[in-house]
């Protein structure tokens, strides 16, 4: 079931909520530049498990609305409180993938966790995507820079060369065309407007800290464009958190390992996997 959500006057954010009636609510923070379909083989297989699984689109990006501005990780991770309000969710399993991860990273310091109950972040952008002095683990500068610049020169190809990264396990051709859609699907500011994001935030070191709630992590060890040591900082950073390396998997872990993934997501809510 689809359906708007307002998150500000003139901004409506797209919700796609199955099985409104199930035992336990999971809530899905996409990663750039797609949108909730992302997590189509999550979104096949859990709700028949029981479980209320709800995608959300990013303003900018899917069905969602699209303004010219709003994509820092506050504004973001505000609209996250607004979906999470306007439900009245509670004891939620809040997920992040990428952009989505570093989110809701930010969601947890800057809004005390309300409503959530335990953090699932996957191949999360933090504590910072890029290389910095004082972390030397990231991609580079320059890397985010060409991307931006490619965005306003020719987004199509930068797309087509992102999505060449993204996964590490052979994928096909028809999987490969509908991947590259969904990142056609957003705006191009808003595309832009995230990476330059990427460049400017500093402060989730900070936020990893306040994280307080049980919380697992999941990271392909092939990951281009997360990169694994982005995962072991997150571990040391985050108390009483639990990292699995995914050791057949780039940064798309969801679908390079879509069984052990959705089965290391079930024993976490379930608190199977101690």
């Amino acid at each position: 079931m689809g359906y708007y959500i307002t998150a500000e006057p003139n901004v409506k954010l797209y919700l796609e909520d199955l099985n409104p009636g199930g035992s336990k609510t999971l809530l899905f923070l996409h990663g750039w530049p797609a949108s909730h379909q992302l997590f189509e083989y999550q979104l096949n297989a859990l709700p028949q498990l029981g479980y209320r699984c709800i995608g959300l689109d990013q303003r900018g990006f899917g069905k969602s609305d699209k303004p010219f501005t709003g994509y820092d990780y506050n504004r973001l991770s505000d609209d996250v409180r607004c979906v999470i309000e306007a439900l009245k969710l509670k004891s939620v399993t809040l997920i992040g993938h990428s952009t989505g991860g570093a989110i809701a990273v930010r969601y947890m310091a800057r809004h005390n966790a309300h409503g959530v109950s335990k953090l699932v972040l996957c191949a999360a952008a933090a504590p910072s995507l890029i290389k910095r002095s004082y972390f030397p683990y990231g991609i580079e500068k320059e890397d985010v820079e060409n991307i931006i610049s490619e965005t306003y020169t020719d987004r199509p190809k930068m797309l087509r060369n992102f999505g060449d990264t993204f996964f590490f396990q052979s994928i096909t051709q028809p999987f490969s065309d509908w991947f590259f859609n969904l990142g056609l699907q957003a705006s191009s500011w808003a595309t832009a407007a995230v990476a330059r994001t990427w460049l400017r935030e500093q402060s989730l070191f900070h936020d990893l800290k306040e994280i307080k709630v049980p919380t697992l992590i999941l990271h392909g060890i092939h990951d281009k464009i997360c990169l694994f040591p982005l995962a072991v900082a997150q571990s040391k950073g985050i108390p009483h958190s639990k990292l699995i390396p995914f050791k057949f998997s780039g940064h798309g872990l969801f679908y390079d390992e879509k069984d052990k993934f959705n089965k290391e997501l079930v024993a976490f809510i379930e608190g199977t996997n101690k």
